[in-house]
């Protein structure tokens, strides 16, 4: 039986919407293997599709279906830490698992491109996807066909702190609520921005982030759908975040910390308590630069 670990993923990162995100030490196992008929369990209880509804096995079959064979059934076991609907890419590392524990029972028959391109033509984007595959944080742009990428390895004495709420947003409401047409202006506001953080967090400029996750595009009108996000990015800032920034679609809100700010976690649960937040999780994580791996 195949194992394989699939990272949580940071997309947008403020201001590259659709085009930047970066792959997080925060994990999803995937034991599975080919069998006659569709046999798919949860290792941790949780409540997922069984049938062929399930993304993980829909993902494999695609493949299958690409070079040209046929997924006759599937074993599969699931072990789910990445919180669904939470801007964590947790739709992502269920495509991704599919792709990469597929391609591996055929031999290996795709590439890492022609996974990165697959993956984005399910999702919709490659923003999520391909960090999940590759690790690192990662540009794309996605042409209706092919992902055009670059993964950058990222060695920095930097935290991501995920600030967790205790309800779901589905991606669809997500972006159901942003305009079909921006400005000129905000266009530019944008790519200015999207530039600077990749340029700011990989020469150590930290200082920047703060500036370079502000956007236009998409926090704006998603803040609404997330009751108090404005006030945990106050309470991020005054506890010294470098930048906090909508991670995906949300509602998770991503706070980038000095490794040296230790306390930065604990200040963070004790204020959002005292908020009234006492649902909201608080996890640390750093940057995997390694992607989807077997195990």
């Amino acid at each position: 039986m195949i194992k394989i670990q699939i990272p949580a993923t940071s997309a947008n990162l403020g201001a590259g919407f659709d085009a930047l995100g970066l792959a997080l030490t925060y994990y999803n196992y995937i034991e599975m293997e080919e069998c006659d008929k569709i046999d798919i369990t949860a290792a941790d209880g949780l409540d997922i599709p069984t049938d062929e509804r399930n993304l993980i096995y829909i993902s494999a079959k695609d493949l299958f279906a690409v070079c040209g064979k046929k997924l006759e059934g599937l074993r599969l076991i699931q072990t789910s830490n990445i919180p669904m609907a939470r801007g964590l890419g947790s739709s992502s590392a269920c495509i991704i698992a599919g792709l990469v524990g597929a391609n591996k029972m055929l031999g290996d028959p795709l590439t890492k491109d022609d996974l990165v391109d697959l993956a984005a033509q399910i999702e919709g984007h490659p923003d999520n996807t391909a960090p999940a595959l590759l690790g690192g944080i990662v540009t794309a742009v996605f042409d209706g066909r092919k992902v055009h990428w670059v993964k950058q390895e990222v060695f920095t004495k930097l935290k991501f702190v995920a600030i967790i709420p205790d309800f779901e947003l589905k991606t669809e409401e997500a972006r159901a609520c942003l305009p079909k047409e921006v400005s000129h202006k905000d266009a530019v506001y944008n790519l200015s921005r999207a530039a600077l953080f990749s340029a700011s967090l990989l020469t150590g400029k930290f200082e920047n982030l703060k500036t370079a996750v502000d956007d236009r595009l998409h926090q704006p009108y998603r803040m609404a759908l997330i009751p108090h996000c404005k006030d945990v990015f106050d309470i991020a800032y005054t506890h010294g975040a470098y930048a906090a920034y909508i991670s995906g679609a949300g509602p998770t809100i991503m706070a980038i910390v000095d490794e040296s700010n230790q306390y930065f976690a604990g200040k963070m649960k004790f204020s959002l308590d005292n908020a009234g937040l006492k649902g909201w999780q608080v996890k640390e994580f750093h940057i995997d630069n390694e992607g989807t791996k077997l195990i």
